[in-house]
């Protein structure tokens, strides 16, 4: 991660990096806040529930509008647990996996504990929001994958045949990390995949979804992002699934108009690769941000991990400005987006400012502690 920080970073360059940051992080979670009224719903109840043309506007869920669910929550705690492997990468303990874990176990400790416990002194900031504490639906497998200290890796996973969409649909800021190489990149995503979602459909997904979400951040086009994606796979046993729907959604393009019953045909069976192969379609597809979320939610299968794996690709591509301001307005933890998104970016562009040789900040390493 400290590629990332020097001279290539001028004005302009971190403004659009933040822009990108911003971006992706509002876009997951805007997405999951869209689909999560419609989980569970097939497009019949979808139209009965919400009109003709189904679901177009953020709908009431977990007792309020714009609520999202444990996918934007664990989406944070991977942007906190980067943030924290750069910061103690200082002391030589360098180890991103690892600060993940203790990312990700922090997350598992809001869908145990009452609220934040302040006699925690190394948890920082983002584990003392209390809007996080909400229990919004998380699956057995990540309760499961990051219920003791025991860190799965790819070589000996947790939940070994756990294919869902979870672990994918966390791993949107890996691919922030511009200043690393793509192959890096998908194999961070993996290894931290493997923590709660052992088969390799479930971690290999993740790992394609970081690197396509990296090749729009570098400013990429999402096809040239798959293509990336897809030469990467190549090499990796198990990768037939997933980059076989991976070509299935760029052919797709291609045959006819875009509708619920060609993104329910993508999903399959709802597993990683089907979500992640979804998601690249309705951003190809997508004439601008609106459409292409009210595209990924409006069908039979996962809407939330659809919508925020989505909106994760449209945001990378496009920025924050182009996000609807009225699904903004209303979305549950804007402000906790925004500031970790800052956090990020001013990381990997100021990173040495903040702490190094030269001296650290102490607001800095109070916000994001070495321990």
């Amino acid at each position: 991660m400290g590629a990332t920080a020097g001279a290539v970073w001028g004005r302009a360059e971190q403004q659009d990096f933040r822009s990108r940051v911003r971006g992706t992080l509002l876009g997951v979670a805007v997405g999951d806040a869209l689909g999560t009224p419609v989980e569970g719903l097939d497009p019949d109840g979808i139209r009965e529930a919400h009109g003709a043309e189904g679901l177009t506007d953020l709908a009431p869920a977990h007792g309020r509008r714009g609520a999202v669910t444990h996918l934007t929550q664990l989406t944070l705690f991977s942007v906190d647990g980067l943030i924290r492997a750069q910061v103690r990468r200082d002391t030589g303990a360098w180890h991103p996996p690892t600060d993940l874990h203790r990312a990700y176990r922090r997350w598992a400790a809001t869908q145990r504990d009452w609220g934040p416990d302040l006699r925690r002194k190394d948890d920082g900031w983002l584990a003392r929001e209390e809007w996080l504490y909400a229990r919004r639906d998380a699956t057995r497998a990540l309760l499961l994958g990051l219920g003791d200290e025991t860190m799965g890796t790819p070589e000996a996973p947790k939940n070994p045949g756990e294919r869902g969409p979870e672990a994918a649909a966390r791993s949107a800021p890996f691919g922030l990390l511009v200043g690393w190489e793509p192959q890096l990149v998908a194999q961070l995503a993996v290894e931290c995949a493997a923590q709660t979602h052992g088969h390799p459909t479930g971690y290999l997904s993740a790992g394609a979804y970081a690197v396509i979400v990296h090749g729009l951040a570098r400013g990429e086009s999402l096809d040239g992002a798959v293509q990336h994606a897809l030469a990467l796979l190549a090499a990796r046993p198990g990768h037939q699934p997933v980059a076989d729907a991976l070509q299935h959604a760029l052919g797709a393009v291609r045959q006819g108009l875009p509708g619920p019953a060609r993104v329910t045909e993508l999903i399959g069976a709802g597993a990683a690769d089907g979500l992640v192969a979804a998601a690249v379609y309705c951003a190809l597809v997508a004439e601008d941000v609106r459409h292409g979320l009210r595209l990924a939610v409006n069908h039979g299968g996962p809407s939330a991990a659809t919508g925020a794996l989505t909106g994760g690709l449209l945001g990378a591509l496009h920025g924050e400005t182009a996000l609807p301001p009225a699904w903004l307005a209303e979305l549950e933890g804007r402000p906790t987006l925004l500031e970790l998104a800052d956090d990020f970016a001013m990381e990997m562009t100021q990173g040495p400012a903040l702490h190094g040789p030269a001296g650290s900040s102490p607001g800095w390493l109070a916000r994001y502690p070495r321990g």
